[in-house]
């Protein structure tokens, strides 16, 4: 058999050139799948939805979604919804815990985690707290 190589040439530079845009455009792509998460989580009538800059808080993430759910059911839903979004939009990696018990589900998905929990539970863990406080400055004694 006689195999051409000559058409798969052309399709190698525009690999590279796809996987060094995101590079280029990571704030871009950062704030679009931001933009994305929240719209649906609106769509979905998600509760208290807090977004969180953590460029200079962690390295884990550029951003953090806080959203409730009136109930099991509903948490549920929010991370199903969200998920099916994330993969048509090109972010099928997601990874995902808690979905089976929907008290808290954590839907990483890169640049934008996302937390979403019965109220009771985001009371109880309150985790925009620990993320959105401002580092304490020292205090000058005399």
């Amino acid at each position: 058999m006689n195999r051409e190589s000559a058409p798969q040439a052309p399709e190698a530079p525009a690999q590279e050139a796809d996987a060094s845009s995101p590079d280029q455009s990571s704030a871009l792509s950062t704030s679009a799948l931001e933009k994305m998460i929240l719209a649906k989580l609106d769509d979905d009538k998600a509760q208290d939805v807090v977004s969180i800059d953590l460029k200079d808080k962690s390295s884990v993430a550029d951003r953090m979604i806080v959203a409730s759910g009136r109930s099991h059911r509903h948490v549920g839903a929010l991370a199903d919804h969200l998920l099916r979004v994330l993969k048509d939009a090109g972010y099928g990696r997601a990874r995902v815990e808690g979905l089976p018990h929907c008290d808290w589900v954590l839907i990483d998905a890169g640049d934008v985690i996302v937390h979403l929990f019965r109220p009771e539970v985001r009371q109880f863990y309150n985790i925009e707290k620990i993320w959105s406080v401002e580092p304490p400055s020292r205090a000058v004694v005399n």
